[in-house]
Parts: C-alpha cells; structure tokens; sequence
C-alpha cells in the first residue's frame, strides 16, 4: 500500500464544440487543503390545489454543483517544481498557475475548463470534479525585503461544467460506467466488459481518450452497449 502523500490536481482540458480534445499538463498544489465544500440545489415548483391538503411537487431541474476550497502557497521554503527541488523569490510564479485559469483563452473563447482530483476516489464521489473557476479571491500575507509576495492564501469556486452530450448518454439506458482503478488499461477494462480487448477503441471514442497508454485513476469512462 503506497504511504505517498497524494496531492490535489488540476488538470486544464481544451473543449471545443462540447468535446473534450486534450489534457494539458496538471497543476499540483504545493499544499492539499485543509478543508473543501460540495454543493449543490435541486429544484422543485409547487402547485397548490384545492383538491389536496399539500402543494403538489414537480421536479424542475437541478442547479450545477459548486466546489469551494482555500489554496495554501508559501515559497519561504523550497517547493517541488517539475520533479526538482527549487527556491521560488515570488510566490506568485506559483498562483499565478491558478490565476491562469480565469482567463479567456483565445482558441476556446472562455477561460479553461478543469478537472480536479485528489486521490483514489469511490465511484459517486465529489472527485473528480470537472468545471471551471467562476470565483476567485487573492490574499498575500507576508513579503521579501524586495517587496515580493511569498505566501499567498487563494479562496476559490469551482463550477461544474456539463457536458449535454455527456450528460444524456449517462442517463441513457444504452450506456453504463466504469471508474478507472490503478493499473487498468482500456484493453483490460474493454477485456473485462465486453470479453474483447481489441474492441478498446469503443471506450476511447466515447470518452475523447486520445493516449489509451495513460489513463487517470478515478476517472468514471462511459462503457457503450455494443450487444
């Protein structure tokens, strides 16, 4: 059993026309946080009727889920960067990477969408979490001699990021899920699911899965019904 602390990810993807077309390079926390939030409200109307004693509930659609947390960056001692251990003058070469993500990018014409994950995930769980940031609060406490920020507090909001297409087929009777597990592949989980490892790029198209050689622990992958 691995003892390695696991870290917080954000991992910008690029989505045009509603499709997922590639997974940059995640962003690692320099420290997990402490704490974070989940919500998330379903809608209900009312009618009121002379006939009952009680309005009658109609469900009206659920509102997206928000993910809240605080981001904890403090450069006064060496952080890990790329696998090397550096001395950072400014903490800001850190948030920055965050901050980043509030911004439009020009290909895509909205800020980046985002999927966070933090560890080994039971299916149904808050992560991975896929959205974008849609509040974004900075706080610097402690300065160099130089003037330079070096610890920095980042309260930030993640909205989830619905996917129409991906949505629909979830509730599609036609399609069923599959949580990635550590050392799975696609042509073991299609091996294991449809008794046909070659039958892998099925998974792949339905999932915009681009490198079948890397796949993400705790991802859910939608399985088509290929009977």
């Amino acid at each position: 059993m691995s003892t390695s602390l696991e870290k917080l990810t954000i991992t910008p993807i690029v989505i045009k026309n509603n499709q997922l077309e590639q997974r940059l390079p995640p962003i690692s926390v320099l420290f997990n946080p402490e704490s974070y939030t989940i919500s998330k409200t379903v809608n209900w109307s009312k009618k009121t009727s002379e006939q009952f004693n009680a309005p009658l509930s109609f469900f009206s659609g659920g509102d997206s889920r928000i993910l809240s947390l605080q981001l904890f960056f403090d450069v006064t001692i060496p952080v890990n960067a790329q696998g090397q251990t550096v001395v950072l003058e400014d903490v800001r070469q850190e948030s920055n990477k965050i901050v980043a993500l509030t911004r439009i990018e020009r290909d895509e014409q909205h800020p980046r969408i985002c999927e966070m994950a933090w560890g080994n995930s039971p299916v149904g769980s808050d992560f991975p979490f896929v959205g974008m940031i849609t509040s974004l609060t900075q706080k610097f406490s402690q300065f160099s001699r130089s003037g330079k920020p070096i610890r920095a507090t980042l309260d930030v909001t993640f909205t989830e990021y619905l996917n129409p297409e991906l949505d629909k087929r979830k509730t599609d009777p036609e399609l069923t899920t599959q949580v990635i597990r550590g050392g799975a592949t696609l042509d073991s989980i299609t091996a294991e699911l449809y008794h046909d490892p070659k039958r892998w790029r099925v998974i792949a198209e339905a999932n915009g899965i681009d490198d079948p050689r890397h796949l993400q622990v705790g991802r859910t992958l939608l399985i088509p019904n290929i009977n």
